[in-house]
């Protein structure tokens, strides 16, 4: 079974970051699933906050620098993300978008991709359907159904809202897992399986 090429996406600011602390436990249960069906794994982890003077560069000179220009390859050539921000006015990181802003816009298609986001109170939890799916639908990537979200209540030992997060990781994670085995053999130039011509497909369903 050939690499499978995991790039996981953090635009916390803070250090340390319960985005980063979200996303590496995405990330470390992703890694899980596929080592136990044999594959082997690469995860590369990207601190946007440390490119944010070069994304910021890019969008007044449309030339990235070396650092960014290396990430942007690095995306292209995964077989899946994992994009994980803080929850900012409502909205993801105007940092996150201004990455997705630089990059092809090519660079997703048929692309599996999990996305979670940290905040402070579980409210802010619709931002994931309402603004974080959409940006990687425009952008025609394979969305995992299961978003993760989690609160300040969520972390910590004995918390109550922890098992309630580990059970999500391991649900989102599980589902990523699934579609980079079914869809990394068919991407960037690989020849998927042609369809059934018009006919055949009609044909099939009329004799149900």
């Amino acid at each position: 079974m050939s690499e499978r090429r995991i790039v996981v996406i953090t635009a916390g600011l803070g250090v340390p970051s319960s985005s980063r602390m979200l996303a590496d436990q995405l990330g470390e249960a992703t890694q899980r699933d596929l080592e136990a069906v044999g594959a082997d794994v690469s995860i590369t982890t990207v601190e946007l906050r440390e490119l944010a003077v070069d994304i910021a560069n890019n969008l007044v000179t449309g030339f990235a620098a070396p650092a960014l220009a290396e990430v942007l390859d690095s995306v292209a050539r995964a077989d899946a993300l994992i994009v994980v921000s803080p929850v900012f006015s409502a909205s993801y990181s105007g940092l996150l978008k201004s990455l997705f802003d630089v990059m092809d816009n090519t660079a997703l298609d048929s692309m599996p991709v999990l996305i979670g986001a940290t905040g402070g109170s579980s409210r802010h939890s619709l931002m994931l359907d309402h603004a974080m799916r959409p940006l990687f639908s425009y952008l025609r990537a394979r969305v995992a159904p299961t978003a993760v979200y989690a609160a300040t209540e969520d972390w910590g030992s004995g918390d109550s809202g922890a098992p309630a997060l580990d059970a999500r990781i391991v649900c989102a994670a599980g589902e990523l897992a699934a579609m980079i085995n079914g869809t990394t053999t068919t991407r960037r130039g690989q020849t998927p399986e042609s369809s059934l011509p018009f006919e055949e497909l009609l044909a099939q369903v009329q004799s149900r």
